[in-house]
């Protein structure tokens, strides 16, 4: 029986694995809301896919954070997520670090929310800050174009 039930979670977490990247508390959540009373069986399928580096919290990270940072994210925001998809927080930094088109992004979410309008006054400013910031990008890139 724990033969079957271990390739069949196998199986389950490839086919998951194979439609894109998921960080390893997000695929034992899956896996776990699918195979109940498992834990033991999915966790030794996880490290299987461990070992095999099929299943990467780093690589997770990287693909995660230019996904969302192409959508307009920023740093903070995108920072926030891995750390609620329990990714350790040394690959979220060096993720962070190795990425480096965050002031391209910025401006870029600039110029599709505003038209490239600038602001003439104290309110329009505030207003255009906050977008960024609500973006999730930090007061230094916020600072260094606007």
């Amino acid at each position: 029986m724990t033969s079957e039930a271990f390739t069949l979670v196998y199986n389950k977490a490839l086919d998951l694995v194979s439609r894109r990247e998921h960080s390893r508390h997000e695929l034992m959540q899956k896996l776990n809301k699918r195979f109940p009373e498992t834990m033991p069986v999915i966790e030794e399928a996880l490290d299987k896919l461990a070992v095999n580096n099929i299943l990467d919290d780093e690589r997770f990270a990287e693909m995660y954070l230019s996904s969302r940072a192409r959508k307009g994210f920023g740093p903070k925001k995108i920072e926030m997520e891995l750390h609620s998809k329990k990714v350790d927080s040394v690959f979220i930094s060096n993720a962070i670090e190795a990425y480096e088109s965050w002031t391209e992004n910025a401006e870029s979410e600039l110029q599709k929310k505003f038209k490239g309008i600038t602001p003439t006054d104290y309110k329009s400013k505030m207003k255009q800050k906050q977008f960024l910031f609500n973006r999730g990008f930090t007061t230094q890139i916020i600072e260094r174009i606007l």
